[in-house]
């Protein structure tokens, strides 16, 4: 008798791995030939990430959050329609490692946990570096395609923190600017 479930078993995955394959979109392979013009996205080396946490915020009541804040002389005021994920993501990178060129769909917050860290903007004709060590950080507001890259002999680890509309993937692979040499 179990080895009749088993059987059965495996015939019922077979079919509907089958069934799922046979939608007439071709799901399996490309869509279509790669030509010279289809972009060359840069893939992340050397490095790994871990997703910490995920949840959306927003109001049930009103479809525009607003929250907020003043004590003293400080001031903070978040506003989203219609509402927005936080995300955060702890990723360490092995020396020369690099993030591939990519951009996000909000801003996202960056601090530098140990090691130094270098990033480089698409839209800086000079590929200028921004470097930032154990307890600084940077601001990306995810508009322009980035690099983040190790270029030290240590190991860095920064801490990330996304906003994101509710659900949207964090990064977005892009192709190399071709403002730097790398």
């Amino acid at each position: 008798m179990v080895l009749h479930r088993s059987n059965c078993l495996g015939t019922l995955v077979a079919a509907v791995s089958l069934l799922a394959c046979s939608d007439g979109r071709n799901t399996v392979g490309p869509k279509k030939e790669l030509t010279v013009t289809d972009p060359a996205y840069t893939a992340s080396v050397g490095s790994q990430s871990t997703l910490l946490g995920r949840a959306t915020f927003s109001d049930p009541k009103d479809q525009n959050l607003d929250v907020k804040r003043i004590t003293d002389d400080w001031h903070m005021d978040i506003k989203a329609k219609p509402g927005f994920d936080i995300a955060v993501q702890t990723i360490v990178f092995q020396p020369g490692s690099t993030s591939g060129w990519h951009r996000h769909p909000g801003p996202v917050f960056i601090q530098v946990v140990s090691g130094t860290m270098t990033f480089y903007m698409s839209d800086d004709p000079t590929c200028s570096p921004t470097v930032r060590t154990a307890g600084q950080s940077y601001l990306d507001l995810g508009e322009h395609a980035h690099i983040a890259r190790n270029e030290g002999t240590t190991p860095a680890q920064n801490l990330v923190t996304y906003f994101a509309p509710p659900g949207a993937a964090l990064r977005i692979d892009a192709d190399s600017p071709g403002n730097c040499p790398f």
